[in-house]
């Protein structure tokens, strides 16, 4: 062999036996990443078994409901009560987009603020369900209180109607907001975890338990007629216990929250059912009982009469969850930094934390409730009635009732929580913040 081929060969050996120990050094990475992460849970779960063993019979709580529901008898054999449309005909909402505007009549109406009022025929795409891919000729109606005018290029949603002979027609439900409003959630998560950080996430992730227990479980069951209070209060305890162990897992502090938080929800309950009574006022007196009422004739059998108090739940939920997670993490910083403290001293601290919150958490209830109905005060206002008129009007009563009683719930939780963080923080033998 020549001397030149020689240095080849020895140089694509050298190139070889190269790659062969990056690909060991690579694969020894990943044992080792793989062992890593696998050690990382593992010592997750041992420091956190309260919480794992928590969330595993919520996790089986909660499967268990989904199945029963969705395929035992619940709702099994009864779709057609999410189905008002159930007919001969098929009616379906979906997404298009608009490719060209064959006709525009619309104008402009002054006495609206500069809203316009008309139709147009459009040529659109379907984007999505059985008719994706097709080309539609359809009209868009719009006006003040209903539609908005489209451009080219612009989403819309679509309301599809098959006939029984196989053709349909279609129009436009409404301008597709679904991208934005998706921006927007984006947004509000990223400004969470921005600045909530870890604690930020395990928020989001309490945040849409909640979410989906509400849908998935509450609604359904008060549909097919569960006791309307007591499951709202029930799931509402069952949510509780969820967020804050993923919150906090299952410590002290966590303990003294979600006992503060459903003493506090029973009493916002308690005393809308008092209010309810002796006020002669119920959910029939709802805004949308109507539309309710009018369900029982697809087999839906929601209870109307109990929907007032556990709007009132739902409501004052978050903020009694807030009020009681903020005292009990504060006492147990007081208590860290002066571990002397009796119970009568960490109660008048947690006394003196609560009053602080009062003001603020009871203007952001009461707000957010006139803030929902907003244009209908501003009617009401403009109409020049009496205070007897106004007040014995049933939105103001319901109004009025829905805000105090939340209000009330997270007032008193403040107390209940001082005392209880207080008394199992300072109790014989409780040096650890933790429950095992």
């Amino acid at each position: 062999m020549s001397k030149k081929n020689k240095k080849k060969a020895d140089h694509i050996r050298e190139l070889q036996n190269g790659q062969r120990r990056e690909t060991e050094v690579q694969n020894d990475a990943r044992k080792f990443s793989a062992a890593s992460i696998w050690e990382s849970l593992q010592k997750c779960i041992r420091e956190n078994k309260s919480a794992v063993i928590v969330l595993a019979v919520a996790a089986v709580i909660f499967a268990g409901l989904l199945i029963w529901i969705y395929t035992g008898g619940v709702l099994h054999g009864e779709e057609e009560i999410f189905n008002p449309y159930s007919s001969d005909e098929i009616i379906e909402f979906e997404k298009a987009s608009v490719k060209q505007i064959l006709e525009d009549d619309k104008e402009l109406e002054e006495s609206a603020e500069g809203s316009y009022k008309g139709s147009q025929k459009l040529l659109v795409k379907v984007k999505s369900g059985r008719y994706k891919g097709q080309e539609m000729e359809i009209f868009n109606y719009f006006g003040s209180l209903y539609g908005v005018p489209v451009e080219e290029g612009d989403g819309v949603t679509l309301t599809i109607k098959t006939h029984p002979d196989g053709s349909h027609s279609a129009t436009v439900y409404e301008f597709n907001r679904i991208p934005m409003l998706g921006i927007m959630l984006g947004l509000f998560f990223l400004a969470i975890l921005m600045v909530g950080g870890k604690t930020g996430l395990k928020s989001l992730m309490g945040l849409i338990f909640t979410i989906v227990s509400l849908f998935l479980i509450l609604i359904p069951l008060l549909l097919k007629g569960a006791p309307t209070i007591l499951t709202t209060f029930l799931m509402s305890i069952f949510v509780s216990i969820v967020c804050f162990t993923i919150l906090g897992g299952v410590h002290r502090k966590t303990v003294t929250a979600f006992l503060g938080t459903a003493a506090g929800t029973l009493l916002a309950m308690l005393f809308s059912m008092a209010v309810q009574y002796f006020a002669k006022i119920d959910g029939y007196r709802l805004e949308d009982a109507e539309a309710l009422l009018q369900l029982r004739y697809v087999g839906a059998s929601v209870r109307i009469h109990g929907l007032l108090v556990a709007g009132i739940i739902i409501s004052a939920l978050g903020a009694v969850m807030d009020v009681a997670m903020s005292i009990s993490s504060a006492l147990e910083e007081v208590y860290a930094a002066n571990p002397k403290l009796k119970q009568s001293d960490l109660f008048r601290s947690g006394m003196n934390i609560g009053r602080d919150m009062v003001g603020t958490m009871t203007n952001t209830l009461i707000l957010a409730f006139l803030g929902c109905e907003f244009s209908l005060i501003i009617f009401l206002y403009s109409r020049g009635l009496t205070f007897y008129h106004l007040f014995s009007t049933a939105f103001v009563a319901l109004e009025t009732i829905s805000g105090i009683s939340a209000s009330i719930g997270m007032v008193l939780a403040i107390p209940l929580t001082a005392l209880i963080s207080s008394m199992l923080i300072t109790r014989k033998g409780s040096k650890k913040a933790t429950i095992h």
